[in-house]
């Protein structure tokens, strides 16, 4: 190996990152590079050991035993590394730094993108690259430094700060209730068009008496002639008299507080679907980076004033 490692440096680094994606191309993409500087790179690092790394295939990288011993080796030091830059960068008196968060398509649209501009002219020099997706993604894999999760609780190998609560409700329009008829109990449900969050099996409702002395729960299999994985084409599809389904109340408070959505069965509770809570999380890491901790404050105070200001 070369008596001079520190033009390797960048290249072990990028060995993690892979390590962490399992692809070329993710690694790339994270670091700003080109797949073909990518593979140079790690060609180059190679030649330097004597040994090959990874192993490429038509769909994923793979590291071998020497690449992942190296891996194993290295990460914890960059990661040190990093911790050691971003508390140097918090000694500033200006807030600095890239925020990388991914939130849930609706969420994301309807509280998290319209509050950023306050945030921004309070903290001028913090950027945030926000990524809306309603899949629940790998953060240490995809490189991100938070998510915002619609949950009741947060996995516990991750920091967690719990923004504000959230309901789900069933709704329907007044005109598909005149010419349906309105669900006394969640048993009338079957016989009803309900539009269901797209996820694999039968569409399983599931209802708790609300104000029950005695815990009562009843499961209902449900179907309609939609079902799709975006609470917000739900919510317009309700809107539209297509049928019942179950939303956010972040997806369906204005409508509802215009009159333009109705709930249905207000004695029962919807359990078991969206989560009856908003939660930032990230990685699990003994320091949070200052611009991390305040775009969660940020978020804790927007999310909960807004669900405030829907709910009046």
């Amino acid at each position: 190996m070369t008596d001079n490692p520190h033009p390797l440096w960048s290249h072990l680094h990028l060995l993690t990152v892979i390590a962490q994606t399992g692809s070329f191309t993710q690694a790339a993409q994270r670091l700003g590079l080109s797949k073909a500087a990518v593979s140079q790179r790690v060609a180059e690092l190679e030649r330097s050991v004597g040994v090959t790394l990874a192993q490429r295939t038509t769909r994923s990288v793979r590291l071998t035993d020497a690449g992942q011993r190296l891996v194993d080796n290295t990460t914890e030091s960059f990661a040190h590394i990093a911790r050691s830059l971003g508390s140097a960068r918090d000694l500033a008196d200006q807030p600095r730094g890239v925020v990388r968060l991914t939130a849930p398509v609706a969420l994301g649209r309807q509280q998290i993108a319209p509050s950023l501009d306050a945030f921004f002219k309070r903290y001028p020099d913090i950027r945030v690259e926000l990524a809306l997706s309603d899949e629940v993604v790998n953060l240490a894999q995809e490189g991100f430094d938070l998510a915002v999760r619609h949950t009741s609780a947060a996995p516990d190998n991750h920091v967690a700060w719990r923004l504000c609560s959230s309901r789900t409700l069933l709704l329907a329009t007044a005109g598909y209730l005149r010419r349906r008829g309105t669900p006394a109990q969640p048993g009338d449900l079957v016989d009803h068009d309900c539009l269901a969050y797209l996820r694999s099996g039968p569409a399983l409702w599931m209802f708790e008496r609300a104000a029950a002395a005695e815990p009562e729960r009843i499961s209902v299999t449900v179907q309609g002639p939609l079902r799709a994985n975006n609470s917000e084409l739900l919510r317009d599809a309700v809107l539209a008299g297509l049928g019942i389904a179950q939303l956010p109340d972040f997806s369906a408070a204005a409508a509802l507080r215009g009159g333009r959505l109705r709930e249905v069965l207000p004695t029962w509770k919807p359990v078991g679907f969206f989560g009856d809570a908003i939660f930032a999380i990230r990685p699990w890491s003994p320091t949070t980076p200052r611009a991390v901790q305040l775009l969660v404050a940020h978020l804790r105070t927007s999310l909960a004033s807004g669900f405030a200001r829907q709910a009046a």
